[in-house]
């Protein structure tokens, strides 16, 4: 690809992690932040993130200097002027990101590309704010960037065909794995993750199991690298319990992606995880938590209930064109570091199985939450599969 000059929009760690990931791939990078203490921390976080590919041997000293030399912090948005493709990483409200793109339009020319990093807002929304909206896209990357491999391209409504593939091709030139999905409230990953987490909160507040033997479950059985109270302890309540939330809403609150109180209570007392030391669980020094029962019985009933919450996700989320069926799969093994597919995964277990699953949970609690997809109960009446 051809090298431009990118600009990035906030100098937090997803910003800072775009960043390093342009100026590595050789692009000239020019980051923009309001703050200018924001963007002197991100500039020693830079240098101490690369020096570490350095000592890691995947990066030579030479390569370093390189890279830090293509990367300048600009106190002035109008600075970005002659970028050719600019990033907006800041805060998750579409009045802010409006304001940003709607003065950005003065300053740039009318090639640039504009590029929200947005993982749950309308990409259609923040486009309309613009006089050209038809040279704005959604480029989602995973956190940390310069790390996960995986990248969401979100074309909105507005959004012209050559802009797409001009994204596409260029985040794969930045050595991405690029999947593509219509403009939908959470996109792929944050649409269909949901049920790992709000699942595993309501086996808890049913008193099924507690965090502890519902990680352990999701660990030891279903082969995940972390448990969903792990993970969100991990991710920050501050985050996630509000993607939840934003997600529930653009979906006109349908009942599937309903937030939980246990966690919007934590989230209130600012307890967001390892962030603040308590979440779910206490990361405090001397603090004891609760020990896995490690029921293997347990163990599977919850898998079976959380495993088949995800896979009607993925199915609805194929069924309504979302997605393709392969770009569903890649989305949560790259995006989410899953253990499989869930569309290959539903073929494993039986798609018979998951719809028996569902049902027999739909029977007992006679919430929408747990109705199976139309395509899935399509799939099983004609005796079809996935792959």
């Amino acid at each position: 690809m051809e090298l431009i000059k990118v600009g990035v929009i906030g100098s937090g760690a997803m910003g800072s992690g775009i960043a390093q990931v342009a100026a590595m791939a050789g692009h000239e990078v020019h980051v923009y932040d309001a703050n200018p203490v924001a963007a002197q921390s991100a500039a020693n976080n830079l240098k101490i993130s690369i020096q570490k590919l350095v000592e890691k041997g995947k990066c030579t000293p030479e390569k370093s200097e390189e890279v830090l030399k293509n990367i300048f912090f600009q106190s002035s948005i109008d600075k970005l002027n002659y970028c050719e493709l600019i990033i907006e990483a800041i805060v998750e409200s579409i009045d802010v990101k409006k304001e940003v793109f709607s003065a950005l339009e003065s300053i740039v020319s009318d090639t640039c590309i504009l590029a929200s990093n947005t993982s749950s807002l309308s990409i259609a929304s923040i486009a309309s704010a613009c006089n050209k909206p038809e040279r704005f896209i959604g480029i989602h990357f995973f956190n940390p960037a310069n790390i996960m491999p995986l990248v969401e391209i979100i074309p909105a409504l507005q959004t012209d065909n050559t802009i797409t593939n001009k994204s596409i091709e260029l985040i794969k030139s930045w050595g991405k794995t690029v999947v593509v999905c219509k403009d939908t409230p959470g996109f792929i990953v944050n649409r269909v993750a949901r049920s790992f987490y709000g699942e595993a909160i309501r086996l808890a507040e049913e008193g099924i199991a507690d965090y502890a033997t519902i990680d352990w479950a999701m660990k030891e059985i279903g082969g995940f690298k972390m448990g969903p109270f792990e993970l969100m302890d991990f991710i920050g309540h501050d985050v996630n319990y509000k993607v939840t939330e934003t997600v529930w809403e653009q979906l006109f609150f349908d009942p599937r992606f309903k937030p939980s109180l246990t966690q919007k209570r934590l989230y209130e007392a600012k307890r967001f995880g390892r962030k603040s030391s308590v979440g779910f669980y206490d990361y405090r020094e001397g603090a004891l938590n609760a020990e896995a029962s490690k029921d293997v019985e347990l163990g599977n009933y919850i898998f079976k209930r959380i495993i088949s919450m995800l896979i009607n996700e993925a199915i609805d989320t194929l069924y309504l064109n979302i997605a393709s069926m392969e770009d569903i799969d890649l989305a949560m093994t790259k995006g989410v570091n899953y253990p499989k597919g869930l569309l290959r995964w539903a073929d494993e277990l039986g798609l018979g199985t998951v719809l028996e699953e569902l049902e027999s949970l739909m029977s007992t609690y006679e919430e929408d939450r747990y109705r199976p997809s139309v395509l899935l109960k399509h799939m099983v009446r004609e005796n079809k599969h996935f792959y």
